[in-house]
């Protein structure tokens, strides 16, 4: 089987505008959400976010940003600086170049923006870039122009699983031949009074407004619900001969990964994790490795009651009691279709430093919690292989398994 590995990495989140400030505020156990300040906020339930720790007004110029949705520009920017790290080189075959990239809302804030302005103005005001702006998968339209992709550009729209599907994907696009390098990736950004009223009326949310920093807590007895967040991530996955015919360094390898269904419910996980078990199970099988050799999961871990428990039943079935669980969504708050991706790159980094990052706010540990957590503090620990999952509303299932390089 072709060997995928990956060469560049990329990402702005609640912690950093780069992959070196993520992963060092992860590493420390840093959280990243904070109270909403804007006016909108304050008649909502939920008044809490992990909004960028960098605005994309600090890195585009502003008539890219004018003509990008919020979520277009992230992409735009952790794409770029995937590709700045991988050292690819401006005579890259780009019918050879492929993007997987995904989004679960899209561009809702643009929708919402332009709708008010149609609203209160009439339709002459309204953007020419509104629907461009607006589609589902203008992320990865945007990265595909942006670096001429030809082989193919696609965009999973599969709720929170979204961007961990996009890496399997992007993955298989190469070793199916179609491509030797491909940018995986996802991105959300929609810190906004409909989304979060839509949330917060599922109760879905974490109601901590008094204790931002605390209100993400994966496993706790306490946890209340997700914290929403955005950010972006991307990959550049390659060909491993064609990396090394060009002296590439690489950060892991992307040894398998598995995509189920529930066929459960349109929004509660299947409790004991018999889909997210399964997708497990085949990433293990097409990596071809043992269980055990797996040592740490980086958890889908949103905070909310069920979801927590339900991925440890699947952990602990599928791959043993011997594994460390971490949920950097303690810290990052939940990107939504960009969770899988910033996840991913954490999850590399992990295998790649000899460092697990902590579960921040884990206190007092659900009763039924019997798998180890990082828990309050990062862990040092050689990996050999590690896994990333993700979860979405529709039943989606996501599991990719990284080796070392």
């Amino acid at each position: 089987m072709t060997e995928v590995v990956v060469t560049g990495l990329g990402a702005t989140t609640p912690l950093g505008g780069d992959v070196a400030s993520t992963w060092e505020a992860l590493v420390a156990g840093k959280s990243g959400v904070n109270a909403l300040e804007e006016e909108w906020a304050q008649q909502l339930p939920v008044r809490i976010a992990a909004q960028l720790a960098v605005e994309p007004s600090e890195v585009l110029p502003r008539i890219r940003l004018r003509r990008l949705d919020r979520s277009e520009q992230i992409a735009l920017i952790a794409a770029q600086q995937a590709w700045g790290d991988a050292g690819l080189s401006d005579d890259l075959d780009r019918e050879r170049l492929g993007v997987v990239f995904g989004s679960g809302i899209g561009g809702a804030l643009t929708l919402l923006e332009q709708d008010d302005i149609l609203e209160g103005t009439g339709p002459r005001r309204v953007s020419p870039y509104t629907v461009p702006m607006l589609m589902p998968n203008g992320p990865a339209a945007v990265v595909g122009l942006e670096f001429h992709a030809k082989a193919g550009v696609h965009a999973p729209t599969s709720a929170c699983a979204t961007s961990a599907e996009a890496i399997s994907w992007a993955a298989d696009m190469i070793r199916a031949g179609r491509a030797d390098v491909a940018i995986a990736g996802g991105a959300e950004a929609v810190i906004g009074g409909l989304p979060m009223a839509g949330f917060a009326s599922m109760k879905a949310m974490s109601t901590r407004n008094d204790e931002p920093e605390r209100a993400s807590r994966p496993w706790d007895r306490d946890r209340d619900g997700f914290v929403m967040g955005e950010g972006a991530g991307a990959l550049v996955l390659e060909r491993r001969e064609h990396a090394e015919a060009r002296g590439a360094k690489i950060y892991a390898v992307v040894a398998g990964s598995g995509l189920t269904s529930d066929g459960f419910d349109i929004v509660q996980p299947d409790p004991e994790c018999n889909g997210g078990g399964r997708a497990m199970r085949a990433a293990i099988k097409q990596a071809g490795i043992d269980p055990k050799s797996v040592g740490h999961v980086n958890a889908h871990a949103t905070s909310t009651p069920v979801g927590d428990m339900a991925e440890v039943k699947g952990v602990k079935r599928e791959i043993g009691d011997h594994v460390v669980l971490t949920g950097t969504k303690s810290m990052t708050g939940h990107l939504l279709g960009g969770a899988g991706a910033v996840e991913s790159i954490a999850t590399i980094m992990a295998i790649h430093d000899g460092v697990i990052p902590p579960t921040i706010n884990l206190e007092n540990p659900d009763p039924e919690l019997d798998l180890d957590v990082a828990a309050n503090e990062a862990r040092k620990k050689d990996l050999d292989a590690a896994m990333n999952t993700g979860f979405g509303f529709g039943g989606h299932n996501a599991a990719v398994l990284f080796t070392k390089a």
